[in-house]
Parts: C-alpha cells; sequence; structure tokens
C-alpha cells in the first residue's frame, strides 16, 4: 500500500515469492469503500509504516486477508488484536535507525540558516532576505532520550551546542553518559534554541506541547518534530507559528497524513514542510522490503518471523 513514489518493486526481490503469487503496488493512498475495494481480493497486505490505518472495523471487511507486514517493528495504525482475533498473522521488519534522526538534523538546519526562503528568492531573481542563526554555543532541547533522541543529542554536541533533554520517564545516568543535561521541561522550554520531539505517539504523549508549553518558548527558537504530529497540540501550533510565539518549526509529521491540500499549515510561512520524509531513503526501503518478502516466505512455509 501507498507506494507513492512507485519504486517499492525496485527495493525487493518479489518475484522469489514465485509465479503463483500476483504483487500489486498501489500507488494512491486509499481510504474508506475504496480501501475496502483496493484489497478486497488480498491475502496479504505489506503496509507502509503508518501511511494507512487498519483498524478493526477495516479489517473486519478483509475475509481474504491472513498475514499483514508492517515496515518497521511497531505500528499504532494496526490493530494488531484484532487481527490476531481474525486468525490474521501480523510481522514487522528491520529498519535503518539513523534516517529519521538525519532528517531532524535537515530540518533543523534548514530553520536555523532560512535555506526554503533563500531558495525560493533565488530562484525570483534575488539576493539575501534573511540573517541566520547559529548553533555553536546555542542550546538544544531534546524531549525524549531513546534511541533516536540520543542520535539528535551526540550530533549537536558535535555542533557545539549545549544539550538538555526531558521526559516522564527520562533515564539520567544515560543522559549523563551522553553529556546530556536533564532538566524539567518547563526548563527546557524556556531556555532551548531549538526544541526537537522524539516521542513514542501514545495516549499519554498525546499534546506533549500545548499552547502553554508553546508560550514558554523563546519568540527565537525552533520546534522541530519528525515524530508524530499529535505530539503537539496543532492548533495551538498554528497559532504559535502565526502569532510569532516561536520563531519557526520544522515537521516532518502531521495530525492527518498525507496532509490535505487545504490545511493552513501549508500557507505558514515560518514552517519548513517535509512529506514524513524521516524512514524514506533507499537503505532504510531495502531493509523494509526485503524483510517484507522474507515474512511472506516464513509465513506461507508456516513459521512465521518478526511477528508483533
Amino acid at each position: 500500500m501507498d507506494d507513492y513514489q512507485q519504486v517499492i518493486a525496485g527495493y525487493a526481490d518479489w518475484e522469489s515469492l514465485g509465479p503463483a503469487a500476483q504483487v500489486t503496488f498501489l500507488q494512491d493512498h486509499l481510504e474508506g469503500e475504496e480501501l475496502i475495494t483496493g484489497l478486497a481480493d488480498a491475502q496479504v497486505v505489506v503496509a507502509v509504516r503508518e501511511r494507512t490505518a487498519l483498524p478493526d472495523a477495516v479489517l473486519q471487511q478483509l475475509p481474504q486477508l491472513r498475514l499483514i507486514v508492517t515496515a518497521g517493528m511497531w505500528n499504532a495504525a494496526i490493530d494488531v488484536d484484532a487481527a490476531r482475533g481474525l486468525g490474521i498473522e501480523v510481522c514487522g521488519t528491520g529498519g535503518v535507525p539513523h534516517s529519521a534522526a538525519e532528517l531532524t538534523w535537515a530540518l533543523i538546519l534548514a530553520c536555523a540558516r532560512q535555506l526554503p526562503a533563500e531558495d525560493a528568492l533565488i530562484r525570483a531573481g534575488g539576493w539575501q532576505a534573511t540573517v541566520g542563526m547559529d548553533l555553536e554555543g546555542h542550546t538544544l532541547g531534546v524531549i525524549g532520550l531513546g534511541r533516536l533522541g540520543s542520535r539528535v543529542a551526540t550530533v549537536g554536541m558535535a555542533f557545539g551546542m549545549r544539550v538538555v533533554a526531558w521526559s516522564t520517564h527520562l533515564d539520567h545516568d544515560h543522559a549523563g553518559s551522553l553529556g546530556v543535561r536533564p532538566v524539567t521541561k518547563e526548563e527546557l522550554l524556556r531556555g532551548s534554541d531549538i526544541v526537537s520531539l522524539h516521542l513514542k505517539l501514545s495516549e499519554r504523549s498525546r499534546n506533549t506541547l500545548t499552547a502553554s508549553d508553546l508560550c514558554l518558548m523563546k519568540p527565537t527558537a525552533y520546534l522541530i518534530n519528525t515524530s508524530r504530529g499529535p505530539l503537539v497540540d496543532e492548533s495551538a501550533l498554528l497559532r504559535a507559528l502565526r502569532e510569532g510565539w516561536i520563531a519557526g518549526a520544522g515537521l516532518d509529521v502531521y495530525d492527518v497524513e498525507p496532509l490535505p491540500r487545504d490545511h493552513p499549515l501549508r500557507t505558514v510561512r515560518n514552517a519548513v514542510l517535509s512529506p514524513h520524509l524521516g524512514y524514506v531513503t533507499a537503505d532504510t526501503y531495502r531493509r523494509f522490503f526485503a524483510d517484507a518478502v522474507d515474512d511472506i516466505m516464513a509465513w506461507r512455509s508456516g513459521s512465521p518471523v518478526r511477528r508483533l
């Protein structure tokens, strides 16, 4: 599903599934009745991360389905319990851990040096309209110091930044081993020049940053979100950007994806927007889809692997 770029066929040996297997690549993002119709004859569905939700209500309408393979080993958009209850196996794949952290830094640098605005200006015949922000000597606040947050923090220190971190269950010993200073949420928001989110989305983490939190940030600070859109109150973020509570934001994730054509974020000038590219790299795709083929073959042999 959701083969946006029409490239997934080239990232694995799908022919190894044998002549009896018919593999269909769906480029368009499908929802509602179109999704049910598009998957009606499928015994196996490969989900590209969380691009399409597969809740119980959808699974109930797919009686042919027997295996779901998701790219990655975790997918909040799939009702795994409901699938198992319907006799549908759910398996995952490996991944490349550094790709999302690298995109985080692409967004940080794009915001700090105003690259999208200057690119548009120079293509329009202009020359220099902004003054960039240095990173060295400034403070990076990392919300969530897990696998990805730790990578982002390490790069921040390579840029000569002071790095602080907060989460509800922050491991202070781990932070100390990285050279990161644990702080309270309020201290992080008030003192950071860049705030970067690296949390899993759950009911507890939803709206980690609300309007009152965004008001604590410096008017010169940037918010970066490459994790999940609902970690931030979207309406509050729009106000913060439009009213200048913060200098800007670098966003790779949104409440609704793909981002609707008429979404107000598309018109906000001080936001750098990317279309959920955190894991969209050649190395990651090779791992995702080679493992997906392996999952299908293992399931067919009666010994499924990488079960969620």
